[in-house]
């Protein structure tokens, strides 16, 4: 019999996580936030409240990571080593693998030192390795709460041009923006206000979430960080968070200009997004009927830039078969999580 299998993503902000049964199938992810810069237990937390939801089951784990790299560790190697301690530490006799990238899946009691470097991160490569396999051909796009991963994906293979976050950085593989987490003014320093270009001020006024609040595009189950003045999560007060980034106060009778300034910053981040689209699809011959393949909360503005490029659009979540879902997100909400849940179920049930 096959075993069950939970895949995990530990993030900095966010722990996920995709369950599979004994017959090959998803049927549940999770998602519960995880400041994990204010520290361990944080983690610890996290992971026990998924595992709460969870019927009695003896579960098989594999986990690949990005919240190594939160200022609780003094660097990455030791936020990778803590990491996997602490997880195997709350799971007891369970059997967890670690995935390290082009090296695979590794037993978290095999892992050394010299396997930080391609544990650290590497969750990215799981999805588009993932979605690879499964089309062949396409730009794997992961559109997050804080970031966004871009991959080209050429006869079944993920055609990455850097590994780490330095080198993905500088390729453009990876953009620092989000829907949740991102600041305003980290997307942009000017706007369009009443016919206007004005400046924004480098405030933590307002983050992302509050402009896809305002739009009307966010998902409350998404919605998991705290705003930037600790006040409520409506869209009045998202509209108020936004009027102060360019020194205005807000009117209830004035909620249309601010869904109009809301649209205007919206716009730029995709602009920003589907540059670095235009890159990887410049450097590599792909057809262009080779779709868009979306994952992430903020996906839908992967759709927003594949119709921009006139290509199709392929949801992450689309790559499953029909699955039950026990929770308001989806698999392609959670795309690394159920990558290395399905990596986990090769390797364990192979």
């Amino acid at each position: 019999m096959q075993a069950n299998i939970i895949g995990w993503d530990i993030g900095g902000a966010h722990v996920k996580a995709a369950v599979i049964n004994n017959a090959g199938q998803i049927i549940a992810v999770y998602q519960q936030p995880c400041p994990l810069w204010k520290g361990i237990e944080q983690l610890q937390g996290a992971v026990n409240a998924i595992m709460q939801q969870l019927a009695d089951s003896n579960y098989c784990h594999a986990m690949t990571m990005t919240g190594e790299l939160v200022d609780l560790f003094d660097n990455r190697d030791d936020g990778v080593k803590q990491i996997i301690r602490t997880m195997t530490d709350l799971l007891p006799g369970s059997s967890m693998l670690v995935f390290a990238g082009q090296q695979g899946l590794v037993e978290s009691s095999q892992i050394e030192v010299r396997n930080y470097t391609s544990i650290a991160s590497a969750n990215w490569l799981a999805s588009a390795s993932f979605a690879a396999q499964k089309l062949g051909n396409g730009l794997f796009v992961d559109c997050g709460s804080t970031t966004t991963d871009i991959l080209l994906l050429k006869c079944g293979q993920v055609r990455a041009e850097g590994y780490t976050d330095y080198q993905r950085l500088i390729s453009q593989e990876l953009i620092y923006t989000g829907i949740v987490r991102t600041a305003v003014m980290a997307v942009t320093q000017t706007a369009d206000d009443q016919g206007k270009k004005i400046g924004l001020m480098a405030e933590y006024f307002a983050t992302m979430a509050d402009v896809y609040r305002v739009t009307g595009e966010l998902n409350d189950a998404h919605d998991q960080t705290d705003t930037a003045d600790g006040a409520e999560k409506t869209v009045p007060a998202s509209a108020r968070r936004l009027s102060r980034m360019i020194g205005c106060d807000f009117y209830a009778d004035e909620l249309p200009r601010w869904q109009q300034f809301a649209e205007n910053i919206r716009a730029r981040q995709i602009q920003q997004i589907q540059r670095g689209c235009e890159i990887r699809l410049s450097q590599h011959e792909l057809s262009q009927n080779s779709p868009l393949i979306g994952a992430g909360v903020g996906r839908f503005l992967v759709k927003q830039i594949a119709l921009n490029l006139d290509r199709p659009y392929l949801d992450f979540s689309d790559l499953f078969p029909a699955t039950l879902n026990q929770s308001d997100m989806t698999i392609a909400d959670c795309a690394p999580a159920a990558a290395i849940a399905y990596l986990a179920d090769k390797q364990y049930n192979k």
